[in-house]
């Protein structure tokens, strides 16, 4: 495409944004315009195929992961359909499908709606994404850096400052943390499991003030699920009849306090937050593990288990072709895998974040 054409195309796309950034306010507890842009950052629970680009074993491109996504493709996202990122920016109008930044050639009109930065197996503890060879938390922020450079040369510097400035911005990490880090593997052991806990919430809290000094001012920040109740840790650490570990549990309850405190704190006057900056915690714990005890509220059979393989252990690698067929009606099962929700099990828990926070 000439030079040329290329500028109509683009002038065309920002027009129809402008359009539709114009349009209504979207009903929101804060009553804001609808946002450009979602950008996401985070683990395998928004990661929509970074981790195909990158040489490490937590990856998911390949059947049955994506069995129910358009063509059946596996694209690497760590379930059978969509994953928050595109449920998210689908009920905010945005767009169907939150792409990944890396591994594919994107298009203006993703760069400009937005995109995931996420890795599967991260955390906000460095040492977590180290230990699988992914993307750290610091590592997404660099290609942040570099996305915001390719979105000037589309828009033009001040419709990109704009575009960055009014977006929202989607931070779902920390599981991986306490289920692998901590609890798996014996390389933080030098922390006792507050201490360990306060570290994290510390590298949570340096994140979030690096991504406002990038520009972000919409910042949705999750806290960590019933992380004792996920299958691979009933499977792990929950006995012969895989009960719910309430050890982890706890762990989880502690660290999101911990860590809806210090936003509030960031979100205070004792952190001089940039103007317009509206920080927001995101319990997940509460809604999910509602999920989990209730399943047939929610019209779930399985919520012990994964739909792939046996649902005991399977995930990622081990959730294969080979390991065994995916279960007959997924929608009966509240996860995927062993780690990860179905898409109807992450539908429901967004129409119920969405309801209660407002995006």
């Amino acid at each position: 495409m000439d030079s040329c054409k290329r500028s109509l195309v683009v002038v065309m796309v920002m027009a129809i944004l402008h359009r539709c950034c114009s349009a209504a306010p979207v009903a929101t507890a804060a009553n804001q315009t609808r946002a450009p842009a979602l950008f996401v950052f985070g683990d395998s629970i928004v990661d929509a195929g970074n981790n195909n680009a990158i040489t490490t074993l937590v990856r998911c491109n390949f059947a049955p992961y994506g069995e129910d996504f358009p063509g059946h493709n596996a694209t690497g996202r760590f379930s059978n359909g969509k994953v928050p990122g595109d449920i998210l920016a689908t009920q905010m109008g945005i767009k169907q499908y939150v792409p990944a930044y890396l591994g594919a050639e994107l298009s203006d009109f993703d760069l400009l709606t937005g995109v995931t930065f996420a890795s599967g197996g991260c955390g906000f503890d460095p040492l977590t994404a180290e230990l699988v060879s992914v993307l750290t938390m610091d590592n997404q922020l660099d290609l942040f850096k570099e996305y915001k450079e390719k979105l000037r040369r589309i828009a033009g510097a001040r419709r990109a400052a704009e575009i960055v400035s009014e977006s929202l911005y989607l931070v779902v990490t920390g599981t991986d943390d306490l289920a692998n880090t901590y609890f798996t593997t014996p390389f933080r052991r030098d922390y006792d499991l507050d201490s360990y806990i306060d570290f994290v919430v510390q590298c949570a809290s340096d994140f979030i003030q690096k991504l406002l000094g990038m520009g972000a001012r919409r910042v949705h920040i999750a806290g960590a699920p019933p992380i004792g109740c996920v299958p691979s840790q009933r499977t792990n650490a929950g006995g012969l009849d895989r009960d719910c570990v309430s050890l982890y549990n706890q762990a989880a309850v502690v660290y999101n306090a911990r860590l809806e405190q210090e936003i509030k704190r960031l979100n205070g006057t004792a952190a001089a937050p940039p103007p317009g900056t509206v920080l927001k915690y995101i319990d997940l714990y509460t809604p999910l593990l509602d999920m989990i005890q209730r399943p047939a509220a929610y019209g779930f059979e399985v919520t012990n288990r994964g739909c792939c393989g046996t649902g005991v252990f399977e995930v990622t690698l081990t959730c294969n072709r080979y390991t065994a067929h995916a279960c007959r009606d997924v929608d009966k099962f509240l996860f995927w895998d062993t780690y990860h929700l179905t898409e109807r099990g992450y539908n429901i828990l967004l129409s119920q974040v969405i309801n209660k926070y407002g995006f």
